[in-house]
C-alpha cells in the first residue's frame, strides 16, 4: 500500500465537520478556531535512512531539518509560526554531544523563524534517530489551501528545482519570507510546499481543487544540482527537476492576469483532469513523473 492510499482511507474515517475545525487533513496544516483566532496546527517528522544519514549528515543540519520541515509547511498556507514543541526518539549508542548539537540545530532554526520550543519529550531506544515537531502557527485573513486553483490560473514555484539529495535537502531554506510577499503582492488562489515532487505535489493541487494543470517544459526551473545528479545517474536535468522532492520551494496558482508578478511561471491550471506537459517541440503529452512516496506492507 502506498502513502496516498493510506492517507485517503485515514481521511475518510475522519467527520468533515467539527466545532472549531476550519481546515483538517489533506492541507498542509490544520487550521482551528480558538476564541476569536486563527490557529495553525502542524506536525512532521524525520527518520534517520529516510529523511537524512546520520553517517554524512551533520548534527546540526538533522536539527535543522526537522524544524523546517513543517515550518515549510506552515508557510505553504500563508502563515506565521510561533510555538513548536518537539519529541526525540534517541539512539541509545549516541552520544550526549552529538545529541546536544542535533538539539542546538533545532533551536537554532526556531529562533532563527520567530518560533520558540517551549517544550516536548524526550526516549531513548534500540533504534535510530527519529524526531517528531508539532508547531503551532497564526493566519492573518484566509488561509492558503491547496484546493483554490481555478481554470487559467498561471502555475509558479519561488524556486529552482531537483537534486537536492546533494545538499539543499538538509540545508533548505522555509519559504515564509516568499509566502508572505506572496500574499502581499498577488492574488494566491492555491500552494502547497514542493516536499515530494513538482508532479506529485501539483498533483496534490489539481486532485483537491478539481482541477488539471499543462506544464510548459520550457518553463521549470531546473536548479544546477539537478544538472550536476544527472551527469552521474543518467536521468535528465527534468527529471530531476520533475520528481525529486525535498526542494520546499513554494508551488502557487494565481490569476492569469497577474502572472507578470510571478518570476518562476510553470504552466496553467486547466479544466481537464490529468496533468501534461508541453514539450520544447510543441507536443502536448500526459505527465507519468511520480516523485517520492513511502510504502507500507499489505
Amino acid at each position: 500500500m502506498g502513502e496516498l492510499d493510506l492517507i485517503r482511507w485515514i481521511r475518510s474515517r475522519i467527520p468533515r465537520r467539527r466545532p472549531g475545525v476550519l481546515v483538517d487533513s489533506g492541507d498542509d496544516a490544520a487550521v482551528l478556531r480558538i476564541g476569536g483566532d486563527r490557529v495553525l496546527f502542524k506536525t512532521d517528522s524525520v527518520i534517520d535512512g529516510v529523511h537524512f544519514d546520520s553517517l554524512t549528515a551533520r548534527p546540526g543540519e538533522i536539527g535543522h531539518k526537522a524544524v523546517a520541515r513543517p515550518l515549510s509547511d506552515l508557510a505553504a498556507m500563508g502563515g506565521v509560526p510561533t510555538f513548536g514543541v518537539v519529541a526525540v526518539m534517541c539512539p541509545r549508542a549516541a552520544s550526549e554531544a552529538w545529541l546536544k548539537r542535533v538539539m542546538v540545530g533545532m533551536e537554532r532554526t526556531a529562533r532563527a523563524f520567530g518560533t520558540a520550543l517551549v517544550g516536548g519529550d524526550l526516549k531513548s531506544h534500540p533504534g535510530k534517530l527519529a524526531i517528531a515537531v508539532a508547531l503551532l502557527g497564526r493566519v492573518n485573513g484566509r488561509p492558503i489551501r491547496r484546493g483554490g486553483a481555478r481554470p487559467g490560473d498561471a502555475i509558479g514555484v519561488t524556486g529552482a528545482l531537483g537534486g537536492s539529495i546533494l545538499g539543499k535537502h538538509l540545508r533548505f531554506t522555509p519559504r515564509l519570507r516568499e509566502a508572505g510577499e506572496l500574499r502581499r503582492t498577488l492574488t494566491v488562489h492555491s500552494m502547497i510546499d514542493v516536499s515530494d515532487g513538482l508532479a506529485t505535489d501539483l498533483s496534490h493541487v489539481c486532485e483537491e481543487s478539481g482541477v488539471g494543470a499543462t506544464i510548459d517544459e520550457a518553463g521549470v526551473p531546473i536548479a544546477a544540482a539537478a544538472r550536476r545528479l544527472s551527469l552521474r545517474d543518467g536521468e535528465s536535468p527534468l527529471h530531476h527537476a520533475l520528481s525529486d522532492g525535498e526542494d520546499y520551494e513554494l508551488l502557487f496558482t494565481v490569476p492569469d492576469r497577474e502572472r507578470s508578478g510571478v518570476k518562476h511561471v510553470l504552466g496553467v491550471i486547466d479544466r481537464e483532469r490529468g496533468i501534461r506537459i508541453r514539450r520544447k517541440d510543441g507536443r502536448v503529452v500526459p505527465l507519468r513523473v511520480r516523485g517520492w512516496e513511502h510504502r507500507f506492507g499489505r
